[in-house]
């Protein structure tokens, strides 16, 4: 296996991509298989969690708690967005590209044009790990590691450099705590208007 040569790559991450795609190169074609389809059906996996925990937040919660469960996938779908900006900002080619012959588990690179950094599977990944930490903790800690999961996976499949999923992981996970608090307090004060508490009713004073 040549070494793989990239522009603008930290030297580290040139070279634990390239010991994380030789040894994945060696494990058996049923692991092969695994990373293939794990790595696009963890974030299957990590959107389930995070419906489990809306509906939490949804099913007897006060109206704030309905409005984080509202905000979460909007963030989600915010981060996946920023994630597509810095591609075409950064615009860093495929580790798979270079060189052309170099075996991946994937079996083939994504097309030219769709660029290396930062991962959008491990973007949203970090997104939808993090808001369901913030809706249920439970579930929340289920989805941590299956987002590390998700996102290491990209690099043992070889189509990403470990520094494209780190960030990735990193930019979901801030934007998806930071960002949902905050679009859930307009949301609740929406949410508040169209759907009002009833007033308490007095209860009639006791017989003596």
């Amino acid at each position: 296996m040549n070494e793989t040569v990239a522009t603008g790559v930290p030297d580290v991450s040139t070279d634990w991509y390239r010991d994380v795609v030789e040894f994945a190169d060696g494990t058996p074609e049923p692991v092969h298989w695994f990373a293939i389809h794990f790595t696009e059906g963890a974030i299957v996996l990590l959107g389930v969690l995070l419906v489990l925990a809306a509906l939490t937040r949804l099913v007897g919660g006060d109206v704030r708690d309905r409005a984080l469960a509202l905000a979460a996938p909007v963030t989600v779908v915010l981060a996946y967005g920023a994630s597509e900006g810095l591609k075409s900002l950064v615009a860093e080619d495929r580790p798979c590209r270079s060189p052309a012959d170099l075996m991946i588990v994937a079996g083939h690179c994504p097309a030219v044009g769709d660029w290396s950094f930062p991962s959008n599977h491990a973007t949203i990944a970090g997104a939808l790990a993090a808001t369901t930490l913030l809706l249920h903790r439970r579930f929340g800690l289920l989805a941590v590691p299956v987002a590390v999961l998700a996102a290491f996976s990209r690099v043992f499949v070889g189509v990403h450099y470990p520094h494209d999923v780190a960030a990735g992981l990193l930019l979901g996970a801030l934007i998806g705590t930071l960002l949902t608090p905050l679009a859930a307090r307009p949301l609740a004060e929406v949410l508040g208007r169209l759907f009002p508490r009833p007033a308490p009713t007095l209860a009639p004073p006791a017989r003596r």
